[in-house]
């Protein structure tokens, strides 16, 4: 994995974020670039705990909050215990409201996800901020007087998600209109406490980004700053980061290092050379050998490994992601199927055709129809003489031949396999 710096072919960091396609929409661009490349400056980014997790589209965020702590700016991460209790407005319909004591666990499953991904030691070290600490104690008379008198509410719905939920049979509660407010008050609260001079957010959120500089403006007579970042889509046109309608989270028990590793893994050649240059450290020149060998030698996916390696060691660590890539060898064959763990077992075979035997000493004839892999006992017993029939990675010649416990991964799991690719997972019940 290449190590975490950024690229010095570069001229400043604002040119390498337009190179990587991070600027979406932003504030004056020119102030930005002459910003970031002058002295250390303080930027946030804010995370909602609306899931016990954060996913890929997080993960954009957080490597531009890197990227800018390794051009020697200082981030301030927050995540936001009181504007996850309102939650702001999805283009569809109002969010289900969360308990108090759910969000709060949240908030603390969010921060140590954070803290990965940043830095917070040395002299432009990492903060941790949350919001609930300086909206809690503010009345709601306080709110109105301090902060509600500098917004306009003309201006609020005209904001393109608040605008689409005015315009559907849905509508738009005061408490979800309000969100822009309370992350507006978030940039002004930094920006007093702080000296925070920019905000970072996905481009769908420009409304609550602009916000918060606008309020500044009104409230300090100050120019702030913000930059909005491309939502990522598939060049089909797909919303990226979704894996048949289930987001790919960065927590390892809702998405497994393995899920995660071949999610990446399957990217389209037209999308692979954008993804790694978003999600990796990888300078330039890498990528550029990297889309040339992709279009010369596609079949070889060297793109495609390349990115899964990367930003599954990122997220998971260097160990689990040897662990995946050794559990996908071993499936074929290619590996020790007996040195994996359980979990990288389980997850490794998860998408496979699975079933559950009562306890006892199947033969493999049993395994192979069980499974599903033959049609029949006599099909089973043709696939047996013909050389065709694996039990975790151990040919078998005796169509008679009983799988005992002492056979299987775990003492309960064997990997069947029919030929060179066709698998199953089947668990003996232990006794």
């Amino acid at each position: 994995m290449s190590a975490q710096q950024n690229d010095p072919s570069f001229a400043n960091v604002w040119q390498e974020l337009r190179w990587r396609g991070l600027v979406h929409v932003s504030t004056d661009e020119a102030e930005l670039e002459e910003l970031l490349a002058g002295d250390p400056v303080t930027y946030y980014c804010g995370f909602d705990p609306t899931a016990p997790s954060l996913h890929l589209g997080n993960l954009v965020q957080l490597l531009l909050m890197r990227r800018l702590q390794l051009a020697g700016h200082k981030p301030l991460a927050l995540v936001g215990g009181s504007t996850g209790l309102v939650g702001d407005p999805r283009p569809t319909a109002e969010r289900t409201m969360n308990t108090k004591e759910t969000v709060a666990e949240w908030v603390g499953y969010l921060q140590g996800q954070v803290q990965r991904f940043l830095s917070f030691d040395g002299p432009n070290g990492a903060r941790m901020v949350n919001n609930l600490d300086w909206t809690a104690p503010m009345s709601a008379i306080d709110f109105l007087r301090e902060v509600g008198k500098h917004y306009r509410v003309g201006t609020m719905i005209k904001k393109d998600i608040v605008a689409t939920r005015l315009n559907s049979d849905e509508g738009i509660s005061y408490a979800e209109f309000s969100y822009q407010v309370l992350q507006g008050m978030d940039f002004l609260e930094l920006f007093r406490s702080y000296g925070c001079v920019l905000q970072t957010g996905g481009s769908d959120q420009w409304g609550n980004l602009t916000s918060g500089t606008e309020l500044i403006r009104k409230a300090e007579g100050k120019s702030v700053h913000a930059i909005g970042t491309p939502l990522v889509t598939n060049s089909d046109g797909t919303k990226f980061g979704k894996s048949e309608g289930n987001a790919i989270w960065l927590d390892a028990a809702m998405t497994s290092p393995y899920a995660m590793f071949q999610f990446w893994l399957n990217t389209a050649d037209t999308d692979v050379i954008d993804r790694l240059k978003v999600f990796t450290f990888r300078t330039r020149a890498e990528i550029e050998a990297l889309e040339q060998s992709t279009a010369e030698r596609p079949h070889l996916r060297e793109a495609q490994r390349t990115l899964a390696y990367d930003v599954t060691s990122l997220i998971h660590g260097i160990d689990a992601t040897e662990k995946v890539i050794a559990a996908s060898a071993a499936l074929f064959g290619q590996g020790e199927l007996g040195q994996l763990d359980e979990p990288t077992l389980t997850a490794a075979t998860a998408e496979l055709p699975a079933v559950t035997l009562p306890a006892g000493t199947p033969t493999i004839v049993e395994l192979l129809t069980a499974s599903g892999l033959s049609a029949s006992n006599s099909a089973a017993r043709r696939t047996v003489s013909e050389g065709g029939a694996y039990v975790n990675n151990v040919k078998v010649t005796d169509p008679e031949a009983a799988i005992g416990a002492e056979a299987l991964l775990h003492g309960r799991y064997a990997l069947v396999r029919r030929g060179k690719r066709t698998l199953a997972m089947v668990e003996v019940e232990p006794a």
